[in-house]
């Protein structure tokens, strides 16, 4: 398999980096996974722009541009002969000594890998799982998708090697926050929750992109701080991500929940069929609804 190192189109087994990559020593490194679709790069600006968001926060400078990374995408699609992949852009602060650096990073290690992915012609539910380990808290303002996993990790652990279920974090103060690898939405009523990022979550981009489409569709979102009765007393519970899409939930704790037969689930999932071979960013979704930041 090919993938991007700096500059060049090698060889995976061929990639090599630096042990004095402050990536590797620190965790200074950021990531962002997208999926093509008939070559297309769903919602790669809405990446880009979280990207340079973090890439400021730890004073790493690298111009980032759309028609570069597009370019990139594509010829790797080209050489690894797939149709639809899973991308990893990644991108860590570069070589430099042992030791703190305070000034920025000037040369950093750029990296873009991809692994093929069948495609998606119906929802895949999970069960779901309440994790007895919390969520940490970010290790600035607000969480970047960093190098930083092993509070992922240790949750996966926790659930075991069973690949049908996913975690689901609360705070330390009780609030439900996200899934091991997803954001979390669920349905009572008429009203679509989610958390809001004030918990510490990562504003996940599929996050963005189904609160501003159900907004379009005139769906009432709210955003808060929940308790975990709340989650649980759902109509419906759906995870997103940006490889897995719209996650339908069947079961949470063992409580059956309606799965994939759930309304929201399908009809945000159908709409998202129409756009993910055409959209570049949330910013093209037309038409505004109501959402509700609740206090």
């Amino acid at each position: 398999m090919y993938l991007y190192l700096n500059g060049e189109f090698v060889q995976s087994e061929a990639a090599r980096i630096s042990p004095y990559d402050h990536g590797f020593l620190y965790g200074l490194g950021l990531f962002e996974t997208f999926r093509t679709y008939n070559g297309h790069p769903f919602l790669l600006d809405d990446h880009l722009d979280r990207l340079k968001e973090g890439l400021d926060t730890l004073n790493i400078n690298f111009a980032i541009n759309r028609k570069h990374i597009l370019n990139i995408t594509k010829k790797l699609l080209q050489l690894n002969s797939f149709d639809d992949a899973y991308c990893r852009l990644n991108i860590s602060a570069g070589i430099d000594e042992i030791g703190f650096r305070t000034s920025s990073y000037e040369e950093p290690t750029v990296i873009l890998f991809q692994k093929s992915l069948p495609k998606r012609n119906t929802l895949t539910e999970k069960r779901a799982a309440i994790l007895k380990l919390n969520r940490n808290t970010p290790e600035t303002g607000v969480r970047l998708k960093s190098h930083h996993y092993l509070n992922n990790i240790a949750a996966k652990r926790e659930l075991g090697s069973a690949t049908d279920i996913e975690g689901i974090f609360l705070t330390e103060q009780g609030f439900v926050a996200e899934g091991i690898t997803s954001n979390i939405f669920w349905v009572k009523g008429d009203i679509l929750f989610t958390p809001t990022v004030e918990t510490g979550i990562l504003n996940g981009i599929t996050r963005q992109y189904i609160i501003k489409l159900a907004k379009s569709l005139q769906i009432s979102v709210q955003v808060g701080e929940y308790r975990e009765n709340d989650l649980l007393e759902a109509d419906e519970i759906f995870f997103t991500n940006s490889i897995q899409e719209i996650v339908p939930v069947c079961e949470v704790n063992g409580k059956p929940y309606i799965g994939k037969q759930g309304t929201y689930a399908n009809r945000l999932q159908s709409v998202y069929n129409k756009h993910k071979d055409k959209l570049f960013t949330i910013r093209e979704i037309k038409g505004e609804g109501h959402i509700e930041h609740k206090n």
